[in-house]
């Protein structure tokens, strides 16, 4: 029979299919992970295991003992000798930008969707590497990033997506040049509004079906600003944004889908008013005073606060107006941490990275930075259990259901193996590249470099 080159076209693509497939399956992680002779920390207390060892089956961790664990040595069984290392949960962000912690503002203002996205696909897969195996993201394009993330089409984290944050006119989502303003009422959406970056909305009607279409997009939780920002032009920090009636809008139709609002805030205002709205959640919180803080005890309310410091991890300001408004908020950083212990408030931790690819690769080290308030152990716990904790306050819209941030039976394998001790030496999680060794998501390996 004659080959024709279509022929020999249609044989090269087939016979070239069959071997990725075979590749792929040849690199996928195997179905029982053992880690051996490892000592454990497990989220939640405040001193390592003894030596033991840790069994993965499937997503899940299997078994823990002291003792040996029998496991059937076939092809797809990987033993990982811990070597006396410390395993502990993959850490949480709680405060991520995925589509925006490595594109600068300008870019992402006017920058095409796609190299967004691919973009975002590659700080994602940073971030996995990182140690980082599960993010809340508050604002950004991300829906299609997390599906391809879920899909194994990306290597990343487990995202909680808010979609995009919502804003009033001129609050801290609303970044139209001034010419673009007085807006007519048949005014097109912004770039960033048509990317589904952040929406501004006015009036509890308009707050209530912009929540309503980032429930329908995938949104795990919502975020509105409720106060002036840093990083925003017309929004001086003292600002309060959005009423109380509008805070109701936006946490009845996220209640209704049996989720929540957490809103971006600074000052007492602010925060008393989402509070009165029914919101569940303060991001940053820095100028909080006495009484607010009591006040979010009291509503069982979770802060979550990002160690914002005038040191090498601030994120750079260019303009003159936004640097004072970052010192006012670095002014405020000691005393609200030192509140939030006083009042034994839900405290959870994010970077709020923004802008800047170098500053991203920070991660790890300015969670390292809380051990100006915290002691490591209580720093690592903030990171795994306690974000896990609040992660879950989704609800039925947590689109990972499982118990995450501990090492213990049951729950969900994401793993770090740390070459030392982090609770004896914080600054191992301040370099990945050298001291994470093993790196497994949903019982994968992503890294794994132990002989």
């Amino acid at each position: 029979m004659r080959l024709t080159f279509g022929k020999l076209l249609e044989t090269l693509v087939a016979v070239g299919c069959l071997t990725a497939a075979v590749a792929h399956a040849q690199e996928a992680s195997p179905a029982t992970v053992l880690f051996e002779n490892v000592r454990i920390f497990d989220g939640t207390g405040s001193a390592l295991s003894a030596p033991s060892n840790v069994l993965v089956k499937g997503n899940k961790i299997h078994r823990i003992s002291t003792a040996p664990i029998p496991v059937d040595r076939r092809a797809d069984t990987r033993i990982i000798q811990g070597g006396g290392r410390t395993l502990m949960p993959g850490l949480i962000d709680a405060h991520w930008h995925a589509a925006m912690a490595a594109v600068p503002m300008s870019v992402l203002l006017t920058a095409d969707i796609g190299y967004v996205n691919l973009v975002a696909g590659k700080t994602a897969r940073e971030t996995l590497l990182r140690g980082f195996t599960s993010v809340r993201d508050l604002s950004g394009p991300t829906f299609g990033l997390k599906r391809a993330i879920d899909e194994g089409i990306v290597d990343g984290p487990r995202i909680w997506p808010s979609g995009a944050m919502i804003s009033q006119t001129g609050g801290h989502g609303d970044f139209r040049m001034p010419y673009e303003v007085p807006a007519p009422r048949n005014a097109p959406l912004t770039h960033g509004e048509a990317m589904n970056g952040g929406v501004i909305a006015d009036g509890p009607d308009e707050v209530r079906k912009r929540v309503r279409e980032q429930l329908m997009l995938g949104a795990s939780q919502i975020k509105l600003a409720a106060g002036g920002g840093v990083s925003s032009a017309y929004d001086p920090i003292d600002v309060t944004q959005y009423t109380e009636a509008e805070f109701r809008a936006a946490v009845e139709a996220a209640e209704n889908w049996g989720t929540y609002v957490t809103v971006h805030a600074y000052t007492p205002r602010a925060i008393r008013m989402a509070i009165a709205g029914g919101v569940k959640c303060i991001d940053h919180g820095q100028l909080m005073d006495e009484a607010t803080a009591k006040l979010i005890a009291d509503n069982d309310v979770w802060l979550s606060i990002q160690p914002f410091l005038d040191n090498a991890f601030a994120n750079p300001q260019r303009s003159p107006e936004a640097r004072a408004k970052q010192l006012q908020v670095f002014a405020g950083t000691d005393n609200a941490y030192e509140l939030a212990r006083k009042y034994k408030i839900k405290t959870a931790w994010g970077t709020d990275i923004l802008f800047d690819p170098k500053m991203a690769s920070t991660q790890g080290a300015q969670l390292a930075t809380l051990v100006r308030w915290y002691t490591p152990a209580e720093v690592l716990k903030m990171a795994t259990s306690t974000n896990a904790e609040l992660l879950a306050l989704s609800g039925p819209r947590n689109p990972y259901p499982g118990r995450l941030g501990v090492v213990e039976e049951g729950a969900l394998a994401d793993l770090i193996l740390v070459d030392g001790d982090p609770i004896a030496d914080i600054q191992l999680i301040t370099d990945p590249d050298k001291n994470f060794v093993v790196i497994m998501k949903d019982g994968k390996l992503f890294k794994n470099v132990v002989p």
